[in-house]
């Protein structure tokens, strides 16, 4: 069985509220963060898993008044027991008399760096966190970073006596892993990241290992430091033969030793540095704000569609390019990211391929074009100044009072400014998982762009201030798919304003589109005579549309951007809808023939998706090159 932090961690909550009848509260946690598959609902399974059986066994010798497994673990902790189970070291005699000792740690986070004692000089620290700052101007580190944890004084009689030398513990599997629990415990929690490392650290972290005895030998042999570090870097680099381990960005801070103080600093000359970003805590006022703006209601709760939805490819080989939507709702997100996703894939990415070939992108290529589809996207909503990026934290910054109901969403969310596209292209490059992840990802984008466009600007967007950005049943609203295709939440679709009278010499201004947008919209209501798009979105700078038909959005595109500006009379059409799990390449040839009306007797049966791209070519006839017509 796979092993869940989440699961066992929210487990040993509910052991804890359980031994203290709290049971009203175990019926709140239930319903807010319901049981998995992985629960662990058997306290002796709890106990195992968490290797805590010898701990229990002396709780209860003890007679102890601490019951529950939360309190026995936070009793160790405070008690300071946990230095018994520090690596132990491995001593050897030397001739010279000199002491010894080396100390490595290597955290699974989804950066490596190697931690010595910190008696030497300090290092620059290379890194990529984020901290979160409170209202008080307090900075706690919460996300992706390297924790340095100060090396534990020693008193004299515990250091190694001179003469004798330590080394690297050598530790069976279960004891690496037990050792390894133990000190993730220490550490700051971080947020989700790339699992994809996972496999390169253990490579990274047996090859240090086996290497660090070699070199503390070396070194009390008279090797100098930069001779180590040449031979270090080589000893890992033919090691691992993986892209995703950078070398460069490890940094060694070596002997806590008095004898040793002098010994120079060491690290690698290709030190590549990434950036700490620093973050605000969501509070309650903002979130009662956007709760309002988005649902309606500080007390309506984000659906389960909405929550658990991502920005994750399909894996069908003639689809590579599409992002899936798992149920119905946010439909209108998924195709204005996608959209711009193949803004990026088929006529920004220069790769040297032709179109056709770039519809099958690697997972890289696809990755790439989604982190600068989201920049451009919030780049456009925060007016090219500033914007503002939500992060899934794991954890709640605010206990909701009040009116206001909690559903786990907004609570946890870190918020991160940036006044540069570079610096923000480099925060969603590193962090493009939390949007990748079906917890919360469409929705951290939802608020990011809300958030960096303002709740009081969007406001102003509206034809009625109190429209919301999702409505009835979860459906996203024109004015949601307007502020990601065009960075202003407009309630309309033609171009520029209308004053409309509505009688006694009162005018309504009706908001519409600016400019001419990169990315398109048809819609079948303009076939139905309900609403008029205009040349700004049936002519966007790029052959690709979002297409609004029956109350779901999808997407149309092109591979050619003449077809924009020469009167073509036939061209190719490629269509994707990620809800329709679709299981083949959509393209259609279009015709467009002036000579040649199409006759509407049977209206009827003409695929909405042909009604639209009507209103775009008119009279255009549509074939579907044996494809199922979608009706």
């Amino acid at each position: 069985m796979t092993i869940s932090i989440a699961e066992i961690s929210s487990s040993l909550v509910r052991e804890y509220l359980s031994r203290k009848g709290l049971k009203k509260t175990i019926v709140c946690m239930d319903e807010e963060h319901p049981r998995t598959e992985a629960s662990v609902n058997n306290r002796s399974q709890l106990r195992q898993m968490l290797n805590l059986e010898a701990l229990y066994r002396k709780s209860k010798v003890e007679n102890s008044q601490f019951k529950t497994l939360l309190e026995i673990i936070v009793k160790h902790l405070i008690d300071g027991t946990t230095n018994e189970l520090d690596a132990r070291s491995l001593h050897f005699n030397t001739d010279d008399g000199m002491a010894l000792r080396s100390q490595v740690e290597v955290p699974k986070t989804s950066h490596t760096t190697l931690l010595f004692p910190e008696k030497t000089q300090s290092f620059a620290h290379h890194k990529s966190s984020l901290t979160a700052h409170d209202q008080n101007g307090q900075g706690t580190d919460v996300d992706l970073k390297i924790p340095v944890t100060e090396s534990k004084k020693r008193n004299k009689a515990s250091r190694p006596r001179r003469g004798m030398m330590t080394g690297p513990v050598a530790s069976t599997p279960e004891e690496s892993i037990k050792k390894r629990q133990i000190r993730k415990a220490e550490y700051n929690q971080p947020l989700p990241h790339n699992e994809r490392e996972k496999d390169d650290e253990d490579c990274l972290l047996q090859t240090v290992q086996s290497s660090l005895y070699k070199d503390h030998y070396e070194f009390a042999q008279g090797s100098s430091a930069e001779q180590l570090t040449s031979q270090m870097e080589k000893r890992v680099q033919s090691s691992l033969n993986v892209s995703n381990v950078n070398v460069s960005e490890m940094v060694l801070d070596d002997i806590d030793d008095e004898e040793m103080q002098s010994l120079p600093r060491m690290f690698f000359n290709k030190t590549i540095t990434r950036q700490s970003w620093t973050g605000c805590p969501m509070d309650q006022q903002t979130a009662t704000e956007l709760k309002v703006v988005l649902l309606g209601s500080s007390l309506n709760c984000f659906s389960v569609e909405w929550r658990n939805q991502g920005f994750t490819f399909s894996e069908i080989h003639d689809l590579r390019y599409g992002i899936v939507q798992t149920k119905g709702g946010p439909c209108g997100v998924l195709a204005s990211v996608q959209g711009f996703v193949m803004k990026k894939m088929l006529f920004e990415d220069s790769d040297g391929s032709n179109c056709f070939n770039k519809l099958r992108p690697s997972n890289s290529t696809r990755r790439k074009c989604l982190v600068l589809a989201i920049a451009e996207i919030l780049w456009r909503a925060g007016e090219e100044k500033q914007v503002i990026v939500a992060m899934n934290s794991g954890s709640k910054h605010f206990i909701p009072a009040g009116k206001y109901k909690s559903d786990g969403v907004l609570e946890s969310i870190l918020l991160f400014t940036l006044d540069n596209q570079k610096a923000l292209e480099q925060f969603l490059d590193q962090h493009i998982e939390q949007f990748e992840s079906t917890v919360m990802g469409c929705l951290l984008l939802v608020v990011s762009a809300v958030l960096s466009r303002s709740i009081d600007k969007l406001r102003e967007d509206m034809d009625v201030p109190t429209t919301t950005l999702i409505g009835a049943h979860g459906y996203c609203t024109q004015e949601l798919v307007n502020l990601l295709l065009c960075g202003q939440a407009v309630s309309n679709v033609f171009d520029n304003d209308m004053e409309l009278d509505s009688g006694n010499s009162n005018l309504m201004l009706l908001k519409g589109i600016k400019y001419n947008s990169d990315i398109g919209l048809l819609s079948l209501f303009e076939h139905y005579n309900i609403c008029k798009v205009g040349n700004f979105l049936k002519t966007p700078r790029f052959p690709i549309w979002v297409v609004c038909s029956e109350s779901h959005f999808s997407v149309l595109f092109g591979l050619q951007r003449e077809l924009l500006t020469s009167h073509l009379k036939e061209f190719d059409l490629y269509y994707y809808d990620g809800l329709s799990n679709q299981q083949e390449e959509i393209r259609l040839s279009v015709c467009v023939d002036r000579s040649a009306p199409c006759s509407d007797e049977a209206s009827e049966l003409i695929p909405p998706l042909e009604l639209c791209i009507r209103t775009r070519w008119k009279d255009a006839a549509v074939n579907w090159n044996d494809t199922e017509p979608i009706l």
